[in-house]
């Protein structure tokens, strides 16, 4: 049965592909543009490694290149050596982060798409970015450290973000590729958000660490398509994904937690089937926040910077249906009311910048890249 409120959760803003100037206008800030990009699909800030540059930002597109760019200038230089995706649907090249210490090793850590025995599948890959001239960026060797597993047929709902644990250990969310059962199947890992050592080996305190194989990356099952990842400062991991219609969820990720999907869900299958609701008791864990109407997220941060003082602590989502930047008051492990705000197209990523300016890519051939800092 679908639910007819986002689970007593106040939108502050109306959301709509259709919204006008004035909705714009009443936003707290401005925003301008920078670049223009085909199908990216993420974005990463790059620490100083000995440059005096602080504002080198990485954008992935989907057809399989990385862009070197100065967000000071707006210039764009692609990356060379970067692997090829198998491109086809959702699928194609997907995450860049830049590693923790890159600064030091000058690692970044990416995502993709590959085909092989049995269909496709995302991997995680690291591999070290040569800036000695940032006219010509390259990359050293890759070496791939995570595979989704079974590899099956199709082009949907791979999720495969990255994000890296205040313990150390990489986060990946893995979607259940449009085959709804893997999700709540415990010998695959589609459907789950998964935590590896940065060699790929896995941690013995993982829940499942016990049962080997792809079993023992699993940090939580039942999920549908995350498409969002990020730590708060406090070391909570929320997710964000996107759910069947009407159902899109923010989830608190708790070790060994089981999300639901395809057995339970705020939404229900796009032929019109019915997916239970979440009920208290059920053995599942339910969303923080779920929407309804979908809003199709994108990526995630939680803003840690001072350039929004108001904002500090909140979540920030990319709406791609909503053609909006989702704004989420964060209350320690609660989710509070969320604010929709308008931005006339549609949103795939969002990162915080050096200075704690927010930046948006949007989606789609001919995709600016946009800086938003305060008004006045």
């Amino acid at each position: 049965m679908r639910t007819l409120l986002l689970l007593s959760v106040v939108a502050l803003a109306a959301c709509s592909p259709g919204a006008n100037a004035s909705d714009q206008a009443a936003l707290p800030f401005k925003t301008s543009a920078i670049g223009s990009f085909d199908e990216p699909w993420a974005m990463t800030f790059l620490p100083g490694q000995g440059l005096a540059v602080t504002g080198l930002m990485l954008v992935s597109e989907k057809r399989g290149r990385i862009q070197l760019v100065d967000t000071r200038t707006g210039k764009t230089t692609p990356v060379k050596g970067v692997p090829q995706p198998a491109y086809g649907g959702q699928g194609g090249f997907g995450d860049v982060v830049a590693d923790p210490g890159f600064a030091g090793n000058g690692l970044i850590w990416m995502s993709w798409v590959e085909a092989g025995p049995g269909g496709k599948g995302a991997v995680v890959g690291k591999a070290k970015l040569d800036l000695s001239n940032t006219a010509a960026p390259k990359l050293g060797p890759v070496d791939i450290i995570w595979r989704q597993s079974p590899k099956v047929t199709g082009n949907g709902h791979f999720g495969h973000r990255i994000a890296f644990g205040p313990d150390g250990m990489i986060y990946i969310s893995s979607g259940d590729r449009q085959k709804l059962d893997p999700a709540q199947d415990m010998q695959a890992n589609l459907g789950k958000i998964v935590r590896i050592k940065p060699d790929g080996s896995t941690p013995a305190d993982n829940p499942f660490a016990s049962a080997g194989g792809v079993t023992a990356q699993i940090w939580t099952l039942g999920h549908r398509n995350p498409m969002g990842l990020a730590f708060d400062s406090a070391g909570n991991l929320w997710n964000v994904e996107m759910g069947p219609a009407g159902g899109d969820e923010l989830n608190l990720v708790k070790k060994s937690a089981n999300y639901g999907y395809p057995k339970a869900s705020n939404g229900s299958h796009y032929d019109g089937r019915d997916i239970p609701d979440h009920q208290p008791g059920d053995g599942f864990a339910a969303p923080a926040q779920f929407w309804n109407p979908s809003i199709s997220p994108g990526g995630m941060i939680v803003y840690s910077g001072s350039l929004f003082p108001l904002w500090t602590g909140d979540a920030f989502v990319a709406s791609l249906g909503g053609q909006a930047l989702v704004r989420i008051d964060l209350d320690g492990q609660k989710a509070l009311a969320n604010q929709i705000m308008p931005m006339e197209a549609r949103i795939r990523d969002v990162e915080q910048g050096p200075d704690g300016a927010i930046w948006l890519v949007e989606d789609g051939p001919g995709a600016r890249l946009l800086k938003l800092t305060p008004k006045g």
